[in-house]
């Protein structure tokens, strides 16, 4: 029996904070005391914050850290095992890793190829020699504007721990980059594309919706329920797409652009996920709703850090502030999470779940991590 209990703590529970001490035995909470008395052997947490692991649904970090400039394909072992850390250090526990399915064959400038399948096998080859620190899953981004979606979701099986499938269309024009000038800021500077090519990049991309586009969204949602996973709308922007997405069976909806669309989402109980970088910096880089504006109409369920993994706890505790409700707040990447991803073994402090703990203080009102537990064991 492995057993380690932390003491003198401010405890996040699910709908409330209290001074006390958690016992972690074997891999799960075994035991909560609100009291303030010190057991004997106890760590002292002086204090500090005690939250559930952080769970992450949508976050780009694992594609940074294997295409770390253009054109450079970084080991792949490598470039997990250091996401991975990079991860637990942040707080996060639970991570759904995203990774694009559908390439574009006949125009690599714009587009990375195929590599979805090889990376999902080295993750869980790795995970399974026990060689990473958190829990992982898959996210499959399903690329509408594609050319080879349908024949990618195939590769994929209910053994490869899909969690979440979304329908990506980013059809120039449309959803995230409605205002072409700043799709043209972000491909152009992506890629480096001169007028002329980005004309022929968005002519080709409005063409494969078109064309692809109804059969490969058929074809996602078809995967997703092969998969058990859920399913989830990606950049909606007005009731109508919300509509196309509840019938669909979506039940998260990633990223609404608009408070028309969140507030659809809300309407029909899917769940709302808002990027923590929105948050943080105060509106989208691409021009959309503004995150606090949701916040403050009360219209976030769920935050995904997207870009940058420390966004994750940061904007949590933005909303706590906000909300004037910490509970509330910390509940948008913990227990929210885990209940639109079916994890009924994770996401809240409470006997008989999952022993991933993160410990928080707070620094001229900044989060700053001191630790991380994952099933009782010290992972940062």
């Amino acid at each position: 029996m492995t057993e380690t209990i932390l003491a003198n703590a401010t405890l996040v529970l699910p709908d409330a904070t209290a001074t006390g001490a958690v016992c972690l035995r074997d891999g799960l909470i075994h035991d909560i005391d609100t009291g303030a008395a010190m057991p004997s052997g106890a760590l002292d947490m002086q204090g500090d914050m005690l939250l559930p692991g952080l769970i992450e649904l949508h976050t780009d970090n694992l594609e940074r850290h294997i295409a770390p400039r253009p054109g450079v394909n970084w080991p792949h072992a490598s470039a997990i095992v250091a996401h991975d850390a990079e991860l637990s250090s942040v707080g996060i526990t639970t991570v759904f890793d995203a990774m694009r399915v559908g390439s574009v064959v006949s125009n690599a400038r714009t587009n990375y190829g195929k590599y979805a399948r090889q990376l999902a096998t080295e993750l869980m080859d790795l995970r399974a020699r026990d060689a990473l620190r958190i829990s992982h899953y898959l996210h499959l981004r399903a690329e509408v504007c594609s050319e080879t979606l349908l024949e990618e979701l195939a590769e994929f099986t209910a053994d490869d721990r899909v969690g979440i499938v979304s329908l990506m269309d980013h059809t120039p024009g449309e959803r995230q980059f409605r205002d072409l000038d700043k799709l043209k800021t972000y491909v152009c500077g992506k890629h480096g594309l001169s007028e002329d090519e980005f004309a022929d990049h968005v002519a080709s991309q409005r063409s494969l919706r078109q064309r692809l586009g109804d059969a490969h969204e058929a074809g996602a949602v078809a995967a997703a329920r092969r998969l058990g996973a859920a399913l989830a709308s990606h950049d909606d922007t007005t009731a109508a797409q919300v509509a196309t997405s509840a019938g669909h069976g979506a039940t998260i909806a990633e990223f609404p652009t608009t408070q028309e669309a969140a507030a659809a989402s809300h309407e029909r109980a899917i769940a709302v996920m808002m990027g923590a970088p929105n948050l943080i910096r105060g509106g989208s880089h691409s021009g959309n709703v503004a995150a606090a504006d949701l916040a403050e109409a009360g219209l976030i369920d769920i935050m995904s850090s997207d870009y940058v993994p420390s966004a994750l706890l940061s904007a949590a505790v933005v909303l706590g502030d906000l909300w004037d409700d910490m509970a509330r707040g910390i509940a948008t990447v913990t227990d929210a999470p885990a209940r639109a991803t079916g994890l009924s073994d994770r996401g809240r402090i409470a006997p008989g779940l999952r022993a991933d703990l993160i410990r928080v203080a707070r620094i001229d009102g900044t989060p700053v991590l001191r630790g991380t537990w994952v099933r009782g064991m010290r992972a940062a």
